[in-house]
């Protein structure tokens, strides 16, 4: 009788938890801008070419590995970077369009959870030789637990993302032309 009384409440649970997530949002958008003290051909260069973009993106440090490859000429549509590591599960970022002040990706992760999104980027003349970067990155939250996980996925992007043009604008603003290695 207890076994029956556990299996209901469960039941009561999940159908809660699936009602729920159909008044969820079914997706996510997130901006941020920086300003950094390089031109704006520089900045992008640093973003297009995924040689570059290793070296500063947040999410990059969390699970590198050898299991990490980069295909396709840099800064050219088709350009890509794939990653398969534990913390960071398994995906891609591909170079989808460029174009004098925009770079697009299509950012697609495999594991943990089969998702697609974008990751857009604005690169604008402001002031003296300095560029304001707008990076947007957006998605489907698929039902049902992609709803349910949007709030702290959210959460976590936000803060990544955050960090992420950190990193760039120290990455630029320190780069002499040597730099090899993180130095942040």
């Amino acid at each position: 009788m207890t076994v029956l009384y556990i299996l209901g409440a469960l039941v009561v649970v999940t159908v809660l938890l699936l009602i729920i997530a159909l008044f969820l949002p079914n997706g996510y958008f997130i901006e941020k801008s920086a300003i950094i003290k390089k031109p704006c051909d520089f900045v992008m260069d640093k973003v297009a070419d995924f040689q570059n973009h290793i070296l500063w993106n947040s999410w990059h440090p969390k699970g590198a590995g050898k299991d990490n490859s980069i295909t396709g000429l840099a800064k050219r549509p088709g350009h890509k970077y794939s990653w398969k590591g534990t913390k960071i599960g398994t995906g891609s970022l591909t170079l989808r369009d460029i174009d004098d002040r925009h770079i697009h990706f299509d950012l697609e992760f495999i594991k943990p959870v089969r998702t697609i999104a974008r990751d857009n980027w604005l690169f604008e003349e402001w002031g003296s030789d300095e560029t304001k970067v707008t990076w947007q990155n957006f998605g489907a939250l698929p039902y049902p637990v992609g709803r349910l996980i949007g709030y702290m996925l959210h959460k976590n992007l936000d803060a990544q993302i955050s960090e992420g043009l950190k990193n760039l604008k120290k990455f630029c603003e320190l780069y002499d032309g040597t730099i090899a290695v993180r130095h942040f």
